[in-house]
């Protein structure tokens, strides 16, 4: 399936980037040149240069044009815990049970969080990661499967999607989205809770540099699990 005109537009880009055509500081074509090249609206064009700004992979200088950025390992990018480290950093027992693994027709919505056409097959992981033998976190992770061909073949017994996905498509960014819910009634099977329990949801979506890599959904039980942090500044 014919990939949207927007992701062909920033798979162009990124190709030249990656095989040397465009050096760091470099000027990469505007819109408009993008725009006629593809035979789209300018619109369009917009949409693929703003999403790898917003990457890093590109930076817009006012006044003069948007160049290459200065390309930065994963770790001064993006920081993920794995929750299986967290939980063995604790001294805890960590264990999970993997409820599903299959491949899926995008709905909507996740075809707009993965850049795919509505319809298009994504891989469908759900595992429940568990601290002492209690479900500590419900997982329910979609995959690019252009970006990802071996997901659906992986033992996720044996290391956690993030483990596996950090090998195999190095992340270079991550947005997340919190918010406490309601658990309906499967999610208080799976995560062995009461009705009345509030839980905490982290939506997270992560690119590697060829394009978004996975789309998850996180939940907690609230009386289980805080998210915290620690921001240093210099001076």
């Amino acid at each position: 399936m014919t990939a949207p005109i927007f992701a062909q537009i920033k798979q162009h880009i990124i190709a030249n980037i990656e095989n040397g055509a465009w050096q760091e500081d470099d000027k990469v074509p505007s819109e408009n040149q993008l725009a006629s090249q593809f035979s789209c609206s300018r619109m369009t064009a917009r949409r693929a240069v703003t999403e790898l700004v917003e990457q890093g992979i590109l930076e817009r200088s006012q006044g003069l044009g948007t160049f290459v950025s200065g390309l930065k390992s994963q770790s001064s990018l993006l920081t993920i815990r794995n929750i299986a480290d967290e939980i063995k950093e604790r001294g805890h027992g960590y264990s999970v049970q993997q409820l599903a693994l299959t491949e899926i027709a995008a709905a909507a919505s996740i075809a707009n969080a993965l850049d795919l056409e509505v319809g298009s097959p994504v891989f469908y992981s759900v595992l429940v990661h568990c601290e002492q033998g209690l479900p500590l976190q419900l997982e329910q992770r979609f995959v690019n499967p252009k970006l990802v061909p071996d997901y659906l073949a992986q033992d996720f017994s044996l290391q956690t999607p993030h483990e596996y996905l950090s090998k195999v498509a190095p992340l270079t960014e991550a947005k997340h989205t919190v918010e406490a819910i309601s658990a309906n009634s499967q999610f208080q099977q799976q995560l062995n809770i009461e009705a009345s329990e509030p839980c905490l949801q982290v939506l997270r979506r992560t690119w590697s540099r060829q394009g978004v890599v996975s789309f998850s959904r996180l939940i907690h039980p609230g009386s289980r699990f805080r998210l915290g942090g620690h921001l240093k500044f210099s001076k």
